[in-house]
């Protein structure tokens, strides 16, 4: 190994592996190595068996629930916008050749204790059960109002500065009651929480207006797309990106210790004795531990059904949305499906995960809300995992970590993008 290189990147997570695919097309002598002996890092895919070992601890799941192989469980399960900046990547880097992707069947959120679909244009706000006639019409014109919104076009900002005026100031022009801003803010906008409300309103127009040139994209029942067998299809697409451009791989490399020279810029990366020198670093927080530090933690449910989600028309693939007022939280819950149709279960079996930041050090009761949408469940797991965040100077030390503060509970990649820009930027 004794060769130097421009980055050695270590992990392969989704966003280490987006990386190294992105910066072997530009050119740049790229070393990527993993202390797994498998792709995708926090983001991976597991098999029943897998899925078994990690969770109870041993390697014989029940016969009753199918072949193992037919099995992807994400451990970080996320749709994308079909419209977004993820997807605008993987076509602009022609990874979509090593990729099939299914749009998801509905989009929904959870009002008055029941789940309803999300209306996403101006017709379907008239349908919709969510509000009241008067209300509805109020809705339409704002909606109007959101797919009119040209930045460049100043006759169509209706006399207001989105960047100035905050959401709770737009929506107020139009009257509408707290329901529909619930469900426009976390449903459509799919805002966290309510910060975005004493916000500049310019973001949540552009996130509606994803949301509704998503929908058109496909003309499928939601605005989401998700790989077939996962989304740990995704860093391996990005690693063979990599390797078709000049990329090296080694997994299964144990113990790889970043190295420093006198000047505290990372230098080379040390494994089974041997090191490989470079210019920068690129790695997932667990390499470099003592650079990061934790910024809140996720809590979930990882359920295996015979059937889709009730009261979501019978669904496949479905994101559900319980926005936090909903549950008197201070953070937004979600629901996932998927099924055999995105082949990630046998046929007949359906995965399902409910998510949301943790806020207490009780995960199965406070995941309970999105549980008890589920119905009857074949086995079901919990789990929790710290968000973290880098703490150090990327151009003073030369080591580019990349953020788990974005694996947060939300299941969805949604238009920003999921690379940290400094990391881009300074590589």
């Amino acid at each position: 190994m004794d060769e130097e290189y421009d980055v050695i990147v270590l992990g392969t997570g989704l966003k280490e592996c987006i990386l190294s695919g992105l910066l072997s097309v530009d050119g740049l002598k790229v070393l990527h190595m993993d202390r797994n002996d498998y792709y995708g890092g926090e983001s991976s895919s597991l098999n029943l068996i897998q899925l078994w070992k990690r969770f109870r601890g041993n390697d014989k799941p029940p016969a009753h629930l199918g072949a193992s192989r037919d099995y992807n469980v994400d451990m970080i399960p996320k749709f994308m916008m079909a419209n977004g900046t993820l997807v605008r990547v993987l076509i602009h880097t022609d990874v979509t050749k090593y990729l099939s992707f299914k749009a998801g069947d509905g989009s929904y959120v959870f009002n008055k204790g029941k789940v309803h679909k999300v209306p996403a244009t101006d017709m379907e706000a008239l349908k919709s059960p969510l509000m009241g006639l008067f209300e509805k019409r109020r809705a339409r014109k704002f909606f109007i109002y959101v797919q009119d919104y040209d930045e460049n076009d100043p006759k169509t900002h209706g006399g207001l500065d989105l960047t100035r005026v905050t959401t709770k100031e737009l929506i107020a022009k139009y009257g509408l009651d707290d329901n529909t801003i619930d469900f426009i803010g976390h449903a459509l906008a799919l805002h966290r929480d309510d910060r975005y409300l004493n916000e500049p309103a310019y973001d949540t127009v552009k996130r509606m207006k994803l949301y509704a040139e998503s929908l058109a994209r496909f003309e499928g029942g939601s605005p989401y797309i998700y790989p077939l067998y996962g989304l740990g299809e995704l860093p391996q697409a990005f690693a063979r990106l990599s390797a078709v451009y000049g990329g090296t791989y080694m997994l299964n490399k144990p113990e790889c210790k970043v190295e420093f020279d006198e000047e505290g810029k990372a230098c080379g990366v040390t494994s089974e004795g041997e090191t490989a020198r470079c210019k920068k670093v690129v790695c997932d927080p667990s390499y470099l531990p003592n650079k990061v530090r934790k910024v809140g933690k996720v809590a979930r449910a990882i359920a295996i059904m015979s059937h889709p989600i009730p009261n979501t028309d019978d669904s496949h693939s479905v994101q559900v949305i319980l926005p936090q007022k909903q549950l008197g939280r201070k953070s937004d819950m979600y629901l996932f499906c998927c099924s055999y149709t995105h082949n990630v279960a046998p046929k007949g079996k359906f995965i399902a995960f409910v998510s949301t930041e943790a806020e207490t050090d009780h995960p199965e009761s406070e995941l309970k809300p999105g549980i008890d949408l589920l119905g009857p469940v074949d086995e079901i797991f919990f789990d929790t995992y710290d968000r973290l965040e880098p703490v150090n100077e990327p151009t003073l030390d030369h080591c580019f970590i990349s953020t788990v503060s974005s694996y947060n509970a939300s299941l969805l990649f949604h238009g920003q993008s999921i690379i940290d820009s400094s990391s881009t930027t300074e590589l």
